[in-house]
């Protein structure tokens, strides 16, 4: 009996145990299995074909099944053949399933091509394919220029020197084929920007910009700016046209400015220069005075050397003071002052 008991004992703690085990089991079996039996059992309803393995092995590989089963349901309800893989693919390369569903059913119903590799790369590009599908079937208007940049009009200035505002609105159309690697809305902004001032320079005045400004347009789209964007444009419509300052009359007043202060410079530079020549001709003047002072000082020597050497007599000496004295005396007569420096003074 002891024997017995204790084999009863041993069989019963073995059931106990792996009925335990059994239940740990179940309990992981039903947090892998029940949120994914919810999705098996939609998809399932919607012939959408996918595995309740395929859904506990997404969980295990840390993937949204509902993102999959959803994109799943919603391409094969659209007619479209995505399998289950490429969907998971695509959400582990970090891409939007979902968004890319939507984009191919959409071109898929505007009958427009679009492959599944070509979508997920536009996607993966970070480009919102889905917007890029619905700007294709429904064109959009740019601004420009853009409210964002703060200039509410584009100007330019006319041959005549008179300025013209305008703006401008854009239609464009998203180019799938050019999604990668395109050149975004700013680039078609700048281009059509550039197109108008161009246009607008190149008139003859701006009277003729004001009364036909389709010539604006018309030129702007001659000119291609679409090339190496993700759009194309149909159509540029000038939204307003206005008249600014007078830009050439203002750039004449200030070269007018320029030049009178030029001349004035130039004009206060030639009088320094003569002021300064005035005063280095005084200076001369000055400098010959003392010269004749110093020449004058010479005579007295000079008399006297000719009396020590006998070459001048006494009334050699009489003589030329009286002459001297003569002279003097008809100068006061005449009302001529005293000689100075050779020269009469009045």
């Amino acid at each position: 009996m002891t024997t017995m008991a204790i084999l009863a004992d041993g069989i019963g703690v073995g059931t106990g145990i792996l009925i335990a085990l059994l239940v740990i089991i179940g309990f992981v079996f039903l947090a892998l299995f029940a949120p994914a039996f919810t999705l098996w059992i939609q998809a399932l309803a919607a012939k959408a074909n996918v595995g309740i393995f395929e859904l506990i092995g997404m969980r295990l590989r840390r993937v949204n099944p509902s993102v999959i089963v959803l994109s799943r349901i919603q391409a094969v309800r659209a007619g479209l053949e995505i399998s289950t893989a490429e969907l998971e693919n695509h959400y582990l390369a970090g891409g939007r399933p979902v968004n890319v569903v939507r984009a191919l059913i959409a071109a898929n119903r505007a009958n427009i091509s679009l492959s599944w590799k070509l979508a997920t790369a536009i996607d993966l590009a970070g480009r919102d394919i889905l917007e890029a599908v619905q700007t294709s079937v429904n064109p959009k208007v740019i601004d420009c220029p853009s409210p964002a940049s703060g200039k509410m009009t584009i100007d330019a200035v006319a041959k005549d020197g008179i300025q013209v505002k305008a703006k401008a609105r854009v239609t464009v159309r998203a180019n799938i084929d050019r999604l990668v690697g395109g050149a975004t809305e700013e680039t078609i902004i700048a281009r059509v920007g550039e197109g108008i001032v161009t246009t607008i320079g190149s008139a003859a005045a701006y009277k003729e910009v004001l009364e036909n400004p389709d010539v604006i347009s018309k030129r702007v789209l001659e000119k291609g700016l679409d090339a190496g964007t993700a759009f194309e444009i149909l159509s540029i419509d000038i939204a307003d046209v206005d008249v600014g300052d007078n830009i050439g009359a203002k750039l004449q007043a200030d070269q007018a400015e320029a030049d009178k202060r030029r001349f004035q410079a130039e004009a206060e530079k030639r009088r320094a220069m003569a002021m300064a020549r005035e005063q280095e001709m005084v200076a001369l003047v000055q400098e010959n005075r003392a010269k004749v002072v110093l020449a004058e000082a010479e005579i007295p020597k000079a008399m006297a050397e000719s009396f020590r050497s006998g070459n001048l007599g006494i009334m050699d000496y009489y003589r030329m003071r009286n002459i001297q004295a003569d002279t003097k005396m008809r100068d006061g007569i005449g009302g001529i002052g005293p000689s100075e420096g050779g020269k009469p003074k009045a």
